[in-house]
């Protein structure tokens, strides 16, 4: 089950102190519902790793896995630092009252209108992706009479096992400069003709879900041999070293993903002992965990609708979502675990498909998902729904986005409230 569920004495899913019948009364279904107390477990986990192995660190929440103002207040009540990858992000932020250096953005396609947004608003950092960025940020800042810190996105030529979709850190991705080519050299050099761009550090980001260290420990250990030619061959400095998220989650019983203190551990160590070889000290570790602080404490409550049963070959039980608020399974196969909530006490006595309401033959949540007897007026409990879920919602055919809450300590706040019907007609310019 997910962390911080528990079973009441009725036989029902409880989540934070709250049962999701009363959850599903007061705020309707689909309802994405998180678990406070196991996102600040999380960030708490990270924090006392990097203090186990005495390293100088710095945690950003990628806000690509959920972005609400709520989650920003709550990072930055934790000490964290925030992933920003687009304007919009940016500005939510920016409205919640974030601490603006404490921001970094991301992206390989950075607009002129996002830039200046950045730049206005006094960002920490900008993770540099290309060339055609060097020269267009070092413009704008002229013209701001600003300036500003800057890291290198490498690709540094990492495969790693997962989906093609979310691996990014092989040689031949859209992000960031190719680290066999002379690309970063030539970057460096173009940054350095740029008098507004301080060079603070390095990137790499090698993908999504991935369950073992080897990855992160060859990419520590590729642009720690990185950073000590920079130093020998243009004077430059690490001082951070910034090597993105990843760390998976458990999906369902077959994810073994590792301890994060094994991960922080293994790449600390990993750079540290790459950068003391040749007498340079560790900088500063960075990294951007998103999926592993919020995936695990989000459950998805959808309400039980129509049953198909195929004699001898499959039993389909429709619910009131689908891919609109959870498009994964069918972006990349993704895999979930779910429970009747409201009948937890009851044998799980069959095998059925649980369908989404959209449109679509492609619209399904999970394939063969042993459950209690389902019937028409239940509550399923989808766990594992916190990242890459609200944040990648959508309106096909017209479907509202569901609502979010938060429960912690028995009460509930609402996050972000259910889109309406005239809530679609917003942006109409003909009415």
């Amino acid at each position: 089950m997910q962390s911080g569920g528990q079973v009441l004495s009725t036989g029902e899913l409880a989540i934070g102190g709250v049962s999701t019948s009363a959850l599903a009364q007061a705020y309707g279904t689909p309802l994405i519902v998180y678990d406070e107390a196991v996102i600040r477990k999380q960030i708490s986990d990270y924090k006392e790793a990097f203090q186990a192995v005495r390293a100088e660190f710095r945690l950003a929440y990628a806000c690509k896995a959920f972005c609400s103002v709520y989650m920003c207040k709550l990072a930055q009540d934790e000490g964290l630092w925030l992933d920003v990858v687009s304007g919009g992000e940016l500005y939510t932020a920016i409205q919640s009252g974030f601490d603006t250096r404490h921001l970094l953005m991301h992206g390989n396609n950075k607009s002129m209108e996002e830039l200046k947004l950045a730049i206005s608003s006094q960002i920490g950092l900008i993770v540099i992706d290309n060339f055609y960025e060097i020269e267009l940020l070092g413009q704008l800042l002229e013209e701001a009479q600003a300036n500003m810190d800057v890291l290198i996105r490498v690709s540094p030529g990492v495969d790693v096992h997962t989906h093609d979709f979310i691996s990014t850190g092989q040689q031949d991705s859209k992000f960031g400069f190719d680290l066999y080519s002379g690309q970063v050299e030539e970057a460096v050099t173009a940054i350095r003709c740029q008098p507004r761009l301080r060079l603070m550090g390095l990137h790499a980001h090698i993908g999504s879900q991935i369950f073992d260290a080897e990855g992160f420990r060859v990419a520590a250990e590729r642009l720690a041999d990185l950073s000590k030619k920079l130093v020998r061959e243009y004077g430059v400095v690490t001082h951070i070293l910034n090597l993105g998220g990843g760390l998976g989650i458990r999906y369902t019983a077959e994810d073994t993903p590792m301890p994060l203190e094994t991960l922080v551990e293994e790449v600390v160590l990993a750079a540290r002992a790459a950068y003391e070889h040749d007498g340079l000290s560790l900088p500063l570790i960075m990294l951007e965990p998103g999926r592993s602080i919020v995936a695990e404490a989000g459950t998805t409550l959808y309400r039980v609708g129509s049953r198909k049963e195929i004699p001898g070959l499959r039993t389909y039980v429709a619910v009131d979502g689908g891919m609109t608020d959870n498009p994964r399974l069918a972006l990349y196969g993704a895999k979930y675990e779910a429970v009747i909530a409201n009948r937890l006490d009851e044998p799980r006595s069959e095998v059925v498909s649980v369908a989404g309401k959209a449109c679509e033959s492609g619209d399904m949540l999970i394939w063969d998902a042993p459950l209690q007897k389902a019937q028409p007026g239940d509550l399923l409990a989808v766990f594992c729904t916190g990242a890459y879920n609200y944040a990648m919602a959508s309106n096909y055919n017209r479907i509202t986005r569901p609502a979010v809450v938060f429960v912690r300590d028995g009460a509930a706040r609402l996050v972000l409230r259910r889109e309406s019907y005239e809530d679609l007609l917003r942006l109409e310019a003909t009415l």
